[in-house]
């Protein structure tokens, strides 16, 4: 039995394009991988939930609450840094499964602390895990999705991460007000811990596997319980990236083949992320500015994660059937048009509903589409450390993101200028992501 490893992109579908349907083991891929991200938005979002009741208990000012509010961001950037470095190394299925432990364990222990400071430091620990489950679960994910629809199954599984997002509202909605904000962190400990064991069932990678000679029969096994066409994918012409022993995933996505594409695809997401957070993080208050009641201000922002959802799976539809690297700076730009035209129209609602709309659907469909862009770009080699890389520097782009509102606020610009403004960084990740398609397609030719 003679097996290929891939450099670039699957042959699934060109190998059997009549045996496409899925699995049964490629359905709970899908279904785990996406509960990972759910649980992974919920407990991300748990936190601003629940700073409220915290502030009270604690007997705190509402403004002290900012090092706990951002804590988890910078330990989801330092987990992408690691667990995608570590998962080409040693698999995607166990760094995986020890990220969704990490964070399940520590918002359980959220619940029994009684400082701020133990808060803080745990909500740290907390995004280790947060941050090292997406550059794992979307490469085992994609790496066993039909080629022809990858892009699409990967996106399907990012949109679990804003609805988790809007899951952990609704539950601390639900059980702050009969059993205190402790409960909030006890059900969202408790069922990451869950699901970690139900992953306990998932194969690891075959891609990942057969790069890494792992024993014929064990590559043999999980092929046994595929009952489709294996998803290994055979080697590009164009695509010799030598292995770095001593810098592993690092050395080869900083490499001559790849480094300028690896930097673009980071300028990319950092851009989309500083504008992602800054509006979700200060969009209300800037409409409130605009004489916006606090019920409709908060609504009007409420429709961007709505139409971000709506985008996700468009995006990823349209990624699997026109050039991915064209399809996402194409909607990176009208998502920069949508927020230039929502500062220009503010004075009138129903256009500016429908740019918010529009911005949401755009932009965070673009965000979504980076990841599966980053798994397209790199070979099986790094391809858990080049999307946890530009994960790890997009999150650096969410701090950014978040802090960037109180200089504009001081700025005392007009609202209509701070909206607009929003649509500059949209425009440079669109620029970004279009030269990374081109260092794409120079590298295979």
């Amino acid at each position: 039995m003679s097996i290929a490893v891939d450099d670039a992109s699957p042959a699934l579908a060109a190998a059997n394009p009549a045996r496409e349907k899925l699995s049964a083991l490629q359905i709970w891929i899908v279904l785990l991988c996406s509960l990972v991200l759910f649980l992974d938005g919920m407990n991300t979002a748990a936190i601003g939930f629940v700073a409220p009741a915290i502030a009270t208990e604690f007997a705190v000012q509402r403004s002290q609450l900012g090092p706990l509010l951002s804590a988890a961001l910078f330990g989801m950037a330092a987990g992408a840094f690691i667990a995608g470095s570590l998962a080409d190394r040693i698999g995607r299925k166990p760094v995986l499964i020890g990220s969704v432990l990490l964070f399940g364990i520590c918002t359980l222990v959220c619940a029994f602390v009684h400082s701020m400071t133990d808060l803080t430091v745990l909500r740290v620990v907390t995004g280790l895990g947060l941050g090292g489950a997406i550059p794992c679960a979307g490469p085992l994910l994609a790496e066993y999705m039909p080629a022809r629809r990858r892009s699409f199954f990967v996106s399907v599984m990012y949109c679990g991460f804003p609805l988790g997002a809007s899951a952990g509202g609704f539950m601390a909605a639900a059980l702050i007000p009969h059993f205190g904000w402790p409960s909030v962190f006890v059900v969202g400990g408790v069922l990451p811990v869950i699901l970690a064991v139900c992953m306990l069932i998932l194969p690891e990678s075959l891609s990942f596997l057969v790069a890494n000679n792992k024993p014929l029969a064990k590559i043999k096994r999980v092929m046994d319980r595929m009952q489709a066409v294996l998803p290994v994918e055979p080697p590009a012409s164009g695509t010799h990236v030598p292995r770095n022993t001593a810098l592993g995933g690092i050395g080869m996505i900083l490499a001559r083949q790849l480094v300028f594409g690896t930097v673009m695809l980071w300028i990319g997401y950092f851009m989309g992320l500083l504008v992602f957070y800054l509006l979700t993080s200060w969009l209300p208050t800037i409409l409130q500015g605009a004489q916006f009641s606090i019920r409709d201000a908060t609504a009007i922002a409420a429709l961007m994660p709505l139409g971000g959802v709506i985008g996700t799976i468009v995006c990823g539809w349209l990624l699997d059937r026109f050039a991915p690297y064209k399809v996402t700076m194409f909607t990176y730009a009208l998502g920069a048009l949508s927020l230039w035209a929502a500062g220009a129209w503010l004075a009138y609602v129903p256009v500016l509903i429908a740019t918010i709309f529009t911005a949401g659907f755009f932009v965070i469909g673009s965000q979504a589409s980076m990841l599966a862009l980053a798994i397209h770009y790199y070979p099986t080699a790094c391809r858990a450390t080049g999307s946890g890389w530009m994960l790890g520097v997009g999150r650096a782009g969410g701090i950014v993101g978040v802090l960037a509102g109180v200089p504009l606020l001081h700025l005392k610009l007009s609202i209509n200028t701070m909206i607009s403004i929003l649509a500059m960084p949209a425009f440079v990740a669109a620029i970004a992501v279009g030269l990374s398609g081109w260092a794409f397609i120079r590298r295979e030719t």
